[in-house]
Parts: structure tokens; C-alpha cells; sequence
């Protein structure tokens, strides 16, 4: 074992490190059913809607242009469509929940961190961001606490969980509520600068944790500009798991700003030395 997995493995098991998962992730559990890449959302939606050339093989375009000319509604249902089958967890997810960190951040659509989290801990609580259209705009309403099968409680209740699963782009589980479109980005991350959209009980748990990014790239400015307000006033260190050789220049300068150490060494490869 090297020694950067050693210094991984040690800030799990003391709940100094919250995962901080991608799509890449998703794409590890055993025969996941939905888009798991940005790519695939863009082709899943671009094969059920015919999209002008500029909307092609980017997701949020296409979903910008989906709701523009045929309705909220209609981007939502096939939303719902692309992500209706549940994700089995891999063996990622059940070994990440059970180091029972702070903290578990969840960038992508499906459902399958939840399943993990209640197989390997038995019931624990978790809770997860909900992404809410109000008056045709997208904004986060802070947090709004479930059990892993889905009712609500009181936040009072959400504060003494061991782990809190967030999910800032919203989620096909429970509510069905998405940060998608370019619209919803624009809102969001106008305000994000300030940190209105990230809950309190986020922003409480990260001051004395760092990252370990798993599945993510941040070859887009709108990743980026996430990533970057999540971290923010949080007490590092910063780990990010990824292929070296496919990291764009914006990317490297991204890790070098942030302080993020990039970890050259295959994801399931990764996770096969964790769980050793």
C-alpha cells in the first residue's frame, strides 16, 4: 500500500475525510441500469428529444433547451425515466458508508449511495440535499432530512445522525427533485458564492474534515465553481482520485488552486486498497 492510501485510509477511519462522490462511482456498482457520465445523460436525453447541435453531448444544454421548449415537466419525467431503475450499491458505496464519515457528498442523480449507506449500517439515518422548483427557478431549500427509505424528520433529529448524505444536484430519490438545466445552474450558483444554497448542517460538518474525491472531473466551469464552494472553509486535506493523463489544463490548475493532491491510481484499484 502506498503511502498517499495510507494517509486515505487513516483520515476515513478517523472521520477526518468526507467522500465526495461523482459519476464515476455510479458507473462501478454492478450492472447500474442509468446514465452514469455526463455523457450518457446527454445521449439518453438527446435520444428522446431531437436537440439543436448546440445542445448536443452536453447535458445541461439539452436540458436547458428540453424545459425552454417543451416544459419543466417533460425535462423532469425524463429525468424520472433515466434514473427509475434503482442502482444495486457497489461495493464503493457499502465500504464508504461504513467508515460512517461525517459527511458523504453525492453529486449524481441516482439513488445508489442511500442503498449503501442503509445496507451496511443498518437503518442509520442520512440526509440529503433537496433541489425545489419554485415559480418556474431552482434553488436549494437547505436540507431536507430523510431515513434511508425515504420519510422525513425534524432537523433537530437529521443533527445527532453519524452521517450526513448531501446531495447538492438533487436526486431521483425521494422527492425526484434535479439540478439540471443551465437555468438552474445560473440561479444556484448565483447565489452560491455567498453559500445560501449549501445547508447549515454542511457547512457545520465540513470545518473539520477534508475531501477525498472519487469518480469526479472537473473539466467544466460549473463543477469546478461547485466543488470550489463545498470545500470552502472546510479543514482539508484534499485527495482526488483520477486519471492523470486525461486532466485538462483547467483541471490541473483547479487541483493547484484547491491544494488537491491527485491520486494517479485506477478507481477500482483504489477501492480494491481501501478495502484490503
Amino acid at each position: 500500500m502506498t503511502p498517499v492510501i495510507d494517509d486515505i485510509l487513516a483520515g476515513l477511519r478517523a472521520g477526518r475525510l468526507a467522500p465526495y462522490l461523482g459519476p464515476g462511482v455510479t458507473a462501478m456498482a454492478d450492472g447500474a441500469p442509468v446514465p452514469a457520465s455526463p455523457a450518457d445523460l446527454a445521449a439518453f436525453l438527446g435520444k428522446r428529444v431531437a436537440l439543436p447541435k448546440r445542445a448536443r453531448g452536453n447535458p445541461w444544454a439539452a436540458a436547458q433547451y428540453i424545459e425552454s421548449n417543451r416544459h419543466r415537466s417533460t425535462l423532469t419525467a425524463l429525468m424520472d425515466q433515466a434514473y427509475a431503475d434503482p442502482v444495486p450499491p457497489g461495493d464503493l458505496h457499502r465500504m464508504l458508508a461504513g467508515f460512517r464519515p461525517p459527511l458523504i457528498v453525492d453529486t449524481w442523480y441516482d439513488g445508489a449511495m442511500p442503498g449503501g449507506a442503509d445496507g451496511v449500517r443498518r437503518g442509520a439515518n442520512g440526509a440529503k440535499s433537496r433541489a425545489s422548483r419554485v415559480r418556474g427557478s431552482a434553488r436549494h431549500d437547505g436540507i431536507a432530512p430523510t431515513t434511508p427509505t425515504g420519510p422525513k424528520c425534524p432537523m433537530d433529529q437529521a443533527e445527532g445522525w453519524r452521517t450526513i448524505l448531501y446531495k447538492p444536484h438533487g436526486a431521483v430519490t425521494p422527492a425526484r427533485n434535479y439540478i439540471i438545466a443551465d437555468s438552474d445552474y445560473v440561479e444556484v450558483l448565483t447565489e452560491i458564492d455567498i453559500q445560501t444554497p449549501i445547508p447549515d448542517i454542511v457547512r457545520k460538518r465540513r470545518t473539520d474534515c477534508g475531501f477525498l474525491f472519487l469518480g469526479c472531473r472537473f473539466d467544466d466551469q460549473m463543477l469546478r465553481t461547485y466543488a470550489r464552494q463545498i470545500l470552502k472553509r472546510s479543514a482539508g486535506p484534499y485527495y482526488a482520485v483520477l486519471d492523470l493523463a486525461l486532466l485538462s489544463r483547467n483541471e490541473r490548475r483547479f487541483l493547484d488552486d484547491m491544494h488537491i493532491q491527485p491520486v494517479g491510481i485506477p478507481l477500482p484499484a483504489v477501492s480494491a486498497l481501501l478495502a484490503a
